[in-house]
């Protein structure tokens, strides 16, 4: 079941808020409260057909049970009780998910549709907007995980890539860099062998830690210990060569560097981003934020074309691990605020401000009169 996220709550944290949404039939709204009608005695969801009642006659209360314990019944033609309709999508696609993740090879698009109870067209487009994700491409997904859970216990790497539910190693070798970010080969051995180049620095945000593998750089990070995050990434190449960045390297750390004192523009710098499907769309579309801008979680999550994947952009957010080169300090909740930031909210502000205050530089002084 969908849980109702902070944002929601503070888009609606006063009567008039909430008689806008109402008003509005606002279908964000439905898993934020529901109202009553005093003059009827029934309780409805805020996207209800039934005709409006008078503002003075309207109360709102969190849920369908404080509702109840207040004294009203629920109304018979939206069934406030029974959970919004997002509810219900969550609900059906996460069986449809059990069903993709435990089946050995993918079922139908028919099948899967019956099994979440609705029709084979429009359950392809709830999947895709609750997930992020098609079914087929869910699945492959959920292959990939079990070619990494397989890919040491097995003997070849072809056997691990038919017991995970490739049709064709082919296919499976066409996507292995994206998926285990290094060749099937390699990853088989634990990661021996690859090189990661890094080094430390100092700015004004504090330590700064850059580390790039033969793609591009892998990591960018921050924080106050630098050998807090060297350990960090040890943990997270424990096999691999970790090597100190020669000379070369060090103009792409002064790079970074730099940037973090001027963000201006992008991080032109080869990346090797390493992710799901669902991730790499997030972290690009968070590279299309206009420097000095913001979006909210929500606005995020629409503009990839998954609104109701909201939590599921909030934790490929937390997972980035290419700060500024993926800018994902410029989102924010619904109302403003800074929520959390993997190097901690207070950098989060302060890249903020220098975006802001460098943007509002750009603008000419006609403009801005």
């Amino acid at each position: 079941m969908i849980e109702t996220t902070n944002d929601s709550l503070a888009a609606f944290d006063s009567d008039e808020a909430k008689w806008a949404a109402v008003s509005n039939r606002d279908a964000s709204a439905d898993d934020a409260f529901v109202y009553a009608v005093r003059t009827t005695g029934v309780y409805c969801r805020p996207t209800c057909p039934s005709r409006r009642p008078r503002r003075e006659n309207a109360e709102f209360h969190a849920d369908a049970a404080a509702a109840e314990r207040a004294g009203y019944r629920p109304c018979r033609r939206c069934h406030p009780q029974e959970g919004s309709l997002a509810q219900r999508n969550a609900e059906r696609i996460a069986r449809a998910c059990r069903l993709i993740e435990a089946a050995e090879d993918l079922p139908s698009l028919d099948e899967l549709a019956q099994a979440a109870g609705l029709s084979r067209f429009h359950f392809h487009r709830v999947f895709k907007s609750v997930t992020g994700l098609t079914p087929k491409a869910y699945a492959i997904a959920c292959r990939a995980d079990r070619v990494r859970q397989t890919m040491t216990q097995r003997e070849t790497v072809t056997e691990a890539v038919y017991e995970a539910g490739f049709n064709s190693s082919g296919r499976f070798y066409a996507g292995a860099d994206r998926m285990l970010g290094m060749t099937p080969k390699r990853y088989r051995a634990g990661g021996q062998g690859a090189e990661i180049r890094f080094a430390l620095a100092e700015c004004s945000l504090g330590a700064l830690l850059v580390a790039a593998s033969d793609k591009g750089i892998c990591a960018i990070s921050l924080g106050d210990d630098p050998e807090a995050l060297l350990r960090e990434l040890e943990d997270r190449f424990p096999t691999a060569s970790l090597t100190p960045g020669d000379t070369a390297f060090d103009e792409w750390v002064a790079t970074v560097a730099g940037f973090v004192e001027a963000p201006k523009g992008s991080l032109a710098l080869p990346l090797d981003v390493r992710g799901t499907a669902f991730q790499r769309r997030v972290w690009h579309a968070l590279t299309e934020i206009p420097i000095g801008t913001t979006l909210s979680y929500a606005e995020l999550a629409a503009r990839i074309g998954s609104p109701r994947a909201v939590r599921a952009v909030a934790r490929a957010c937390a997972t980035n691990t290419l700060a500024l080169a993926v800018p994902c300090h410029r989102v924010v909740r619904s109302d403003g605020a800074l929520s959390g930031y993997r190097w901690g909210v207070e950098r989060k502000r302060t890249l903020l401000e220098r975006e802001a205050a460098l943007a509002d530089a750009a603008v000419p002084e006609k403009i801005r009169e």
